[in-house]
């Protein structure tokens, strides 16, 4: 008994002070991190499935179906698959093609089945986005700030062993997800979504509309690990002090906020909690206090109006996106964690603090370039011979030349802001303070665009 107590104690003691005092538990590195995700070479993953193109013709289903799968030399039988995506999955099959993005579920069929710990995986077609970088530098800027993300790494897939295309494949932000962020007594995970586009989505703009958790089916429908009535309750008491903007300590984890929006802010993603779309993003929830965690990065980097029917080609507005207010008053004034949180305390200074952090060790210490040079290095032969890519090897290369372009604009325009010298809100650049960085030479379009669909596989 004595010592049974004794090993009781150690593992709260652990669970409280293990992280702060730098102590890594076992589950925050899973077996699936140095196999799959782990990005330093290029991964194979052979789908075996006996109808292939009876499941490519049914894509607008999001069924799972049956197969088979070989990662690296290694088998995996009776995984689920299905396709995944929105308006991607619409246009691809609008438009004849069949290079849809994908999502494999490896216990979907077998109850406890995995992949050395990963129960779900994402495999990224890189629609709209040439350069092939615009997911994987996104969740590596992410994670050089220190916010948890998922793992990513870039495979090769066959089907039937015949060649399909180069994808990103993804950890999937579930249990195994969880568990290696914030160890086996994580909080609840949420993945927040709109019903339609053109509903009010308060709930995933995260603003409090009343305590019956009905009234927040964006969120609550959309768990990614299991949660019940109490984590409901305590995450809509959040949202009702997060509403009035005090106390947000007891609520908001707040460093680990304003580090997500100083990448989030940077990287100009529309089609995101600071966008008009406001979802794509996660939401943690872990005794009462909440973060965002990032997810979906194909239309970031100013490419997300390429898609809509009055795109906006305009580099000049883009690489200079104002860092205090990243949208217009009518989208800030609905994104209570964002508009808030600046207003409290010293949260406004360090988010510039956090900034400068991000600024000089990402870009100025050259680490930026040098991740996209071995990046492209790594994937370049995989490009070339890509039979379904929505782009030729050319358009690829000046793709990765537009985004490191991009990025580094963007860089400068963001330092300028912190320095005073580019206007850094909407009303001071509508009112013509200051100067902007100059963008010659960027065409947006070459990062990727619908219209490349209409040039079918190359």
């Amino acid at each position: 008994m004595g010592a049974a107590l004794v090993a009781l104690v150690l593992v709260v003691a652990f669970s409280a002070f293990g992280r702060s005092l730098g102590i890594v538990p076992a589950s925050s590195q899973p077996a699936y991190l140095s196999r799959l995700l782990d990005d330093s070479r290029v991964h194979t993953i052979d789908i075996q499935m006996a109808d292939w193109d009876g499941f490519v013709g049914l894509a607008s289903e999001e069924s799972y179906t049956y197969c088979d799968l070989v990662v690296d030399g290694e088998r995996f039988e009776g995984a689920g698959i299905r396709v995944k995506g929105n308006n991607s999955r619409t246009l691809v099959r609008e438009y004849g093609l069949e290079r849809y993005s994908l999502k494999v579920e490896f216990d979907h069929f077998q109850e406890g089945a995995s992949y050395h710990g990963l129960d779900k995986l994402s495999l990224d077609a890189s629609f709209q986005d040439n350069s092939y970088l615009k997911n994987y530098i996104a969740y590596d800027m992410m994670e050089y700030m220190g916010v948890p993300s998922p793992a990513c790494s870039f495979a090769w897939i066959t089907v039937n062993s015949e060649p399909w295309g180069l994808y990103l494949a993804v950890e999937e932000p579930e249990e195994s997800f969880a568990r290696r962020h914030f160890g086996p007594n994580h909080g609840a995970l949420y993945k927040p979504d709109y019903r339609r586009l053109s509903d009010e989505n308060a709930d995933v703009a995260l603003r409090y509309i009343g305590d019956d958790p009905g009234m927040y089916p964006g969120i609550i429908q959309k768990q990614k690990t299991p949660s019940d009535d109490a984590d409901h309750q305590r995450l809509i008491e959040s949202l009702q002090v997060l509403a009035t903007g005090d106390d947000l300590e007891e609520v908001v984890m707040i460093d680990e906020v304003l580090r997500y929006f100083v990448v989030q802010s940077f990287v100009v993603n529309l089609d995101s909690y600071l966008g008009p779309t406001g979802h794509n993003y996660l939401l943690y929830e872990e005794n009462g206090r909440v973060a965002l965690l990032p997810w979906d990065y194909n239309l970031a980097f100013a490419t997300y109006t390429l898609g809509m029917p009055d795109a906006e080609n305009n580099p000049l507005k883009y690489v200079n996106m104002p860092i205090d207010t990243p949208a217009p008053g009518s989208v800030m004034f609905e994104r209570p964690l964002y508009h808030q949180l600046m207003q409290y305390g010293d949260s406004f200074a360090e988010y510039y603090r956090l900034y400068e952090e991000f600024l000089s060790g990402y870009f100025e210490s050259g680490k930026f370039e040098a991740e996209v040079a071995r990046t492209v290095e790594l994937i370049s032969p995989y490009v070339e011979r890509d039979p379904t890519a929505f782009c030729s090897y050319e358009d690829f290369k000046t793709g990765v030349e537009a985004f490191a372009l991009f990025c580094e604009l963007r860089a400068k325009s963001v330092q300028g802001q912190l320095e005073g010298a580019v206007p850094s809100s909407y009303a001071e650049q509508e009112n013509g303070e200051g100067s902007l960085i100059a963008v010659d030479g960027l065409w947006l379009p070459d990062m990727g665009e619908i219209a490349d669909l209409e040039d079918g596989v190359h």
